[in-house]
C-alpha cells in the first residue's frame, strides 16, 4: 500500500459554490483544497494534492500525520 492511499478523500458538491470540493482531513484539516465544475477532475486534482504533500513531508523528514478520518460507514462481510 502506498503512504497516500492510507488517507480519506473524498469529494463533496457544494451547493454555496456550485462546484465539487475535495477534502483530505488528515493531511489538509482546514477544509476542502480543491474545486472544480466535475466530480473526477475535482479528486485528480485532490489526489494530485495528497501525493506532492506526502513527498514533501518526506523530503522535510517529517513524520506523516497518522490517519484517523475514517468513513461514516465501513462494510461489513456477512
Amino acid at each position: 500500500m502506498k503512504a497516500t492511499d492510507r488517507y480519506l478523500k473524498f469529494v463533496q458538491w457544494s451547493e454555496t459554490d456550485k462546484l465539487y470540493v475535495g477534502y483530505c482531513p488528515d493531511l489538509f484539516p482546514w477544509g476542502g483544497v480543491c474545486h472544480s465544475a466535475s466530480e473526477e477532475q475535482t479528486y485528480h486534482q485532490l489526489a494530485e494534492l495528497v501525493r506532492e504533500e506526502v513527498a514533501e513531508l518526506t523530503r522535510a523528514g517529517k513524520p506523516l500525520p497518522e490517519p484517523v478520518t475514517r468513513p461514516m460507514r465501513e462494510a461489513v462481510l456477512a
